[in-house]
């Protein structure tokens, strides 16, 4: 199991992205975590998983739904701030 923290930059508030990223985790299945809208317009993802689900889950962020924008995928090492949940194994979340 790996734990990976995001930010999804672009085009990603407002348009459904992380209702979208909850479904994508549970169609991938065996992915925990949670999708957060920051307040500087980004969205940022903890999660946990498999290397390969995890994977799979960063390929369909820098996609995103239909109508996101996403401009950029980044990789943020440790927690930026320590208000935000920690992950419950088994669910995937909007936060």
């Amino acid at each position: 199991m790996k734990e990976v923290y995001i930010k999804v930059k672009g085009r990603v508030q407002g348009i459904g992205y992380r209702w979208f990223a909850v479904k994508e985790a549970q169609r991938i299945g065996g992915i925990s975590g949670w999708v957060h809208n920051a307040a500087d317009g980004s969205v940022e993802i903890l999660m946990r998983a498999d290397e390969n689900k995890l994977d799979e889950m960063i390929l369909a962020c820098r996609k995103g739904p239909a109508l996101a924008r996403v401009d950029s995928v980044d990789f943020i090492v440790g927690r930026i701030s320590s208000f935000l949940p920690e992950i419950e194994d088994g669910v995937f979340k909007r936060v």
